[in-house]
């Protein structure tokens, strides 16, 4: 266990501060895009705005980070394991609030809201590596 925790760590440390700009640039804006659409389609919210920062700079960067060499379907695998668990403790400590009878507790059921975010959040880790990979050959490219 510890060689594995030592290679991701060096995994992240070895990233250009480039590269991970792009990252906190892209993330940050993507939680408080996606906090936003919570907020006015009335789905879920983090119960303080603040929140968007540990969860996205601090938990879903360096996962994209330590994901982003494989491909897409095992990215969105190993990303459904790392939001199913954020997604239960957050709806379980309530620092997430869920509208009642939102949409998704509408359409599917209210005791499944938690998976259907998480699989639906899971995209985020391919779709994240893919959009900071062109961010960042776009500025790399023009130096």
């Amino acid at each position: 266990m510890k060689d594995t925790l030592t290679q991701m760590y060096q995994r992240l440390r070895s990233v250009e501060r480039t590269r991970v700009y792009i990252y906190i640039l892209v993330y940050f804006v993507w939680g408080v895009l996606m906090n936003y659409i919570g907020i006015l389609t009335e789905i879920a919210k983090f119960t303080h705005w603040w929140q968007i920062v540990p969860t996205y700079i601090f938990y879903m960067v360096p996962i994209s980070i330590l994901l982003k060499e494989y491909n897409f379907f095992t990215q969105y695998a190993y990303g459904l394991v790392a939001m199913g668990v954020l997604e239960f403790g957050g709806y379980a400590l309530q620092t997430s609030y869920i509208y009642p009878n939102n949409i998704l507790d509408r359409t599917f059921g209210s005791h499944v809201f938690a998976l259907g975010m998480a699989l639906f959040f899971a995209f985020y880790f391919p779709l994240g590596n893919t959009i900071v990979n062109k961010f960042y050959h776009h500025i790399i490219d023009k130096k």
